[in-house]
C-alpha cells in the first residue's frame, strides 16, 4: 500500500518509507480539531457529533470533557492552557489549570457568534479564530439556529477586545501563522457551495492585521479544512484524500494518502515531527522528517 505521493522531489525527504501511516483510533462519527500536550503525553480532539473530547495516550483511548458543549478546534495559549471554539454554546474559551472554564468570546456587536471552528495564538497573546455557520446549520453538530453574524475571522486582543479582521470569506475555515507571524493563511472551505473551488488564502501581517488577500493555493480534490505549518514554513492542509504538503510559495510538494477524508492535523509527539490526523471516523499518525510549529 502506498502511503506517500512525491510530486516535488523535495517532499520525498521529507516523508520515510519504513515510517508508515497508523490507524491509532476510529469508531467515532466525525473527529476534528486535535491539539498536543508535549507536557501530558496526549492528543486531545474532539467526536463533534457525539459532544464528546477525548484523549489519547500511547495507552489508550479516555474521555477528557463530556458533555463538550460540540466543540470543534482546539489549540493551546502562551501560557500552555487550552483553548476551544464550542458549537454549542457558540463561544471560544479557556480551560484554567483548575478546569474552571474561562469565556474568550461568544458575540459581536450585540449579536451572537455563528460556531466558532478553529483557532490560533499569535506571538502577543492576541486569539484569533474562525466563526463560519456549519454547527448552526444543522442538529448534527450542534444546535440549528438563525445566523446573526457574517462568517468571519476575529481576532481577541489579550485585554479582551474583539475585532472582525476578515469579513469577505465564505466560510473561514482552518487558520496558521508562517513560523515568523509575517503572513496569516486562512482556509475557505465555503467555497464548497459556490462555483469557485476550495482554496486558502494568504494574507500579509501589516501592524498586526491581515492584507492584501491573495489564493495561495487551490485544494484539488477539496476540503481544505484544517492547516497547520512546519519550521521552514510549508504548509500542510487537509483533503479529500489525505494530507497536502504546499511549499512556502504555494504548490503542491506531496501527499500523504489517508483511506478517509482528512478534517483537521497537528504537529506533535516527543520531537514535534509526528503529524497527528482525524480523518471522518478515525485519528491517523505519521513520523515525518519535519518539525512542526508548537506552540508553546
Amino acid at each position: 500500500m502506498a502511503f506517500f505521493e512525491v510530486v516535488d522531489p523535495r517532499f520525498g525527504s521529507f516523508v520515510m518509507g519504513n515510517a508508515p501511516v497508523k490507524q491509532i483510533a476510529t469508531g467515532f462519527d466525525w473527529v476534528e480539531g486535535p491539539v498536543w500536550f508535549g507536557d501530558a503525553g496526549c492528543l486531545l480532539f474532539s467526536d463533534i457529533p457525539n459532544n464528546r473530547i477525548l484523549r489519547w495516550t500511547e495507552e489508550g483511548l479516555t474521555t477528557f470533557r463530556a458533555p463538550s458543549n460540540y466543540t470543534n478546534g482546539h489549540t493551546r495559549d502562551r501560557q500552555g492552557r487550552l483553548i476551544s471554539c464550542e458549537h454549542g454554546t457558540r463561544r471560544v474559551t479557556r480551560t484554567e489549570w483548575d478546569g474552571s472554564i474561562t469565556v474568550i468570546a461568544d458575540g459581536y456587536q450585540g449579536k451572537r457568534l455563528n460556531s466558532p471552528n478553529d483557532v490560533i495564538v499569535a506571538a502577543d497573546g492576541a486569539i484569533w479564530f474562525t466563526d463560519p455557520h456549519y454547527g448552526i446549520m444543522t442538529d448534527y453538530e450542534g444546535f440549528q439556529a438563525e445566523q446573526e453574524l457574517p462568517c468571519s475571522v476575529y481576532r481577541v486582543d489579550p485585554n479582551g477586545a474583539i475585532e472582525a479582521v476578515i469579513t469577505d470569506m465564505a466560510c473561514p475555515n482552518g487558520l496558521a501563522f508562517s513560523p515568523d507571524e509575517s503572513r496569516l493563511y486562512v482556509a475557505d472551505t465555503g467555497r464548497m457551495f459556490h462555483a469557485d473551488p476550495q482554496h486558502i488564502r494568504v494574507f500579509d501581517m501589516v501592524d498586526g492585521r491581515p492584507r492584501n488577500s491573495r489564493i495561495f493555493h487551490t485544494i484539488a480534490p477539496g476540503c481544505a479544512d484544517g492547516i497547520r505549518i512546519d519550521t521552514d514554513g510549508n504548509l500542510w492542509s487537509s483533503a479529500r484524500d489525505g494530507v497536502h504538503c504546499l511549499a512556502p510559495e504555494g504548490h503542491l510538494m506531496g501527499k500523504i494518502l489517508v483511506p478517509e477524508v482528512v478534517s483537521n492535523l497537528c504537529f506533535g509527539g516527543r520531537a514535534k515531527h509526528r503529524l497527528f490526523i482525524t480523518a471522518t471516523t478515525s485519528v491517523y499518525s505519521v513520523i515525518l522528517n519535519r518539525q512542526g510549529i508548537q506552540r508553546p
